[in-house]
């Protein structure tokens, strides 16, 4: 009994600290592959900020209604990297892989979400890193192609 007890609080602890967002300094994304100078980029929340901010209000298929995500232009974040591949092979926390070219990045002006509603996203809520497309401004992202693509709790990106 006093086992079950102990793994049901070690349980809630695990939950409730996955419901903190993380702090500005801790190493949330690591990019690699087809970059300057080769070696693995980590970057912080900070690091990410400092890139500049872009907001998109959309629906998703993971919302009711629209909603508002602050983060940085996935341009801004390839050129601060000096990427020069034409994919992303994106991970993320849970193992999950999807693949989104190069140029989706221009054309729809996708970004790499730090916040939702004005809050920072913990890891329980899709964060600290979500991929989000305009969903509203182009019926052509209406798809499954494109929600495939749209990765939360990302960890690391390999420009290929």
């Amino acid at each position: 009994m006093f086992s079950r007890l102990r793994a049901g609080l070690v349980a809630s602890a695990v939950l409730a600290l996955s419901a903190l967002p993380v702090s500005a300094s801790e190493v949330i994304l690591t990019i690699d592959g087809e970059i300057a100078g080769g070696a693995p980029v980590d970057m912080t929340r900070e690091d990410l900020e400092a890139l500049g901010s872009a907001t998109i209000v959309t629906r998703t298929p993971w919302s009711e209604s629209a909603v508002t995500f602050e983060g940085v232009p996935f341009k801004a974040l390839l050129d601060r990297v000096g990427a020069t591949g034409d994919t992303l092979a994106v991970v993320a926390l849970n193992n999950y892989r999807s693949e989104l070219p190069l140029a989706d990045i221009e054309h729809y002006g996708v970004i790499l979400a730090l916040k939702q509603d004005g809050a920072y996203m913990p890891v329980s809520d899709k964060g600290p890193l979500f991929i989000v497309y305009p969903f509203d401004s182009d019926a052509a992202l209406d798809n499954e192609v494109y929600y495939a693509r749209s990765a939360w709790q990302v960890r690391s990106i390999t420009v290929e």
